[in-house]
């Protein structure tokens, strides 16, 4: 079947081009193999914007990766996988140890760039809900609708999933506001996802600068170029006990390894199989959980022209990385000024304003707050703004290659 074939063809070229957000690429090509997958897929309505993205235009997706214990349907993971995975004990609380703002643009000229935001990142919640890590805000919103539900009787999977949306949408909040960007879709996979599709695409190549050995995950890798997949490759990307920089170092980590399944895809033609294609269909509609605006052909079309070895991947500005806090620990000090000006501008497709992303920092240069004009007679005033933070820029990693990491 000659039409098939060009189909599934010219599939696998979109997937290329969409490989940094894996769980949106897999999404996309299944929908469009199967258009059965479309009522199987697991929706959210808590993160549609008020203004749709209209076709061809730019957008921004928040990608998250959830430290769950259940599927994208709420139903509890089986135990083995569980112990596989060294996901540790269930503690209730669903932590996003993975943010990304993706931003794709409306011009196939210009590339794609992508923001990650370290987990530990010390902002203020959403809906006045205090000052944590970031990578809480979505278990708190779960948390505050588990009462509210729980009073109505709702239990299970019901529960499992409209709680969820609550999380979901004070995530996108916490981001919006911290960033100044505004999040246009949103995809969601959880643990066991990024492990099933890591095995379904044969792996992706990493490499290591010392050998990793963490008792916490379950990494036990040597130095050197290797492929990862499954319980392996969730190690990797998950390990931050045991590295100097701590959660920022996992953080290239992540980098690294969306690198690397760029040149996977790019290289090996492994969405070329259609048996494959079907099993990531079924990975998809398990873990995989998208907003509801999501117009897939729409993306598909959008993205044809990427490409995605040109993605470059960045983190925002950090302050201190041992930051105390009276009740989260050591978390990562975050400027909010810093941080929103390198985002919208990171993001933007304006040439002025994107401009002066190229000429940000050198990495892990220091850039020191410039000095309060007061005078000698007279004492700053308890109202004037604070000192901006000296923040740092980490490396920018580009998905051409793939990078050596810690």
């Amino acid at each position: 079947m000659p039409g098939r074939r060009r189909a599934v063809r010219a599939i696998a070229r979109t997937v290329v081009a969409l490989a940094s957000a894996s769980a949106l690429v897999v999404a996309g090509l299944a929908w469009a193999l199967q258009h059965r997958v479309q009522d199987a897929l697991v929706t959210s309505d808590a993160t549609v914007p008020q203004t749709p993205v209209v076709a061809g235009e730019s957008f921004t997706a928040l990608l998250v990766g959830l430290d769950a214990r259940t599927d994208a349907s709420g139903n509890p993971l089986p135990a083995e996988l569980l112990d596989k995975m060294h996901a540790g004990p269930d503690e209730g609380q669903l932590h996003t140890d993975t943010i990304i703002l993706l931003h794709v643009p409306g011009d196939p000229a210009k590339a794609p760039v992508a923001l990650s935001i370290p987990r530990d990142s010390y902002v203020p919640i959403a809906g006045g809900r205090g000052t944590h890590k970031i990578n809480s805000a979505y278990w708190r919103g779960v948390r505050e609708a588990q009462q509210e539900l729980a009073r109505q009787g709702v239990t299970g999977p019901e529960l499992d999933r409209r709680t969820r949306e609550k999380g979901r949408a004070v995530l996108v909040e916490t981001v919006e506001n911290l960033t100044g960007v505004t999040v246009d879709h949103f995809a969601e996979i959880n643990l066991a996802g990024f492990v099933e599709l890591t095995e379904a695409l044969g792996g992706v190549p990493v490499c290591l600068a010392a050998p990793a050995r963490d008792s916490y995950s379950g990494l036990d890798l040597p130095a050197g170029r290797q492929t990862v997949s499954g319980a392996t490759a969730l190690a990797f990307v998950r390990q931050r006990h045991g590295l100097t920089g701590g959660d920022l170092d996992r953080i290239g980590r992540q980098q690294a390894f969306l690198a690397g399944l760029v040149q996977q895809l790019r290289t090996t033609g492994a969405l070329t199989d259609p048996d494959r294609l079907a099993e990531l269909v079924g990975i998809v509609t398990r873990h995989v959980v998208l907003d509801s605006s999501w117009d897939i052909p729409q993306v598909v079309a959008q993205v044809q022209a990427l490409q995605m070895d040109e993605l470059t991947l960045h983190t925002i500005p950090t302050g201190r990385p041992d930051l105390p806090t009276p009740a989260d620990g050591i978390a990562v000090q975050i400027d909010r000024t810093a941080v929103r000006e390198f985002a919208t501008a990171l993001l933007s497709d304006e040439p002025e304003i994107a401009a002066t992303t190229v000429a940000a920092p050198e990495p892990l240069a220091v850039t020191s707050a410039p000095a309060p004009t007061t005078t000698s007679s007279v004492s700053p005033s308890p109202t004037a703004p604070m000192t901006p933070i000296p923040t740092t820029t980490a490396r920018v990693i580009s998905a051409d290659e793939v990078p050596c990491v810690p």
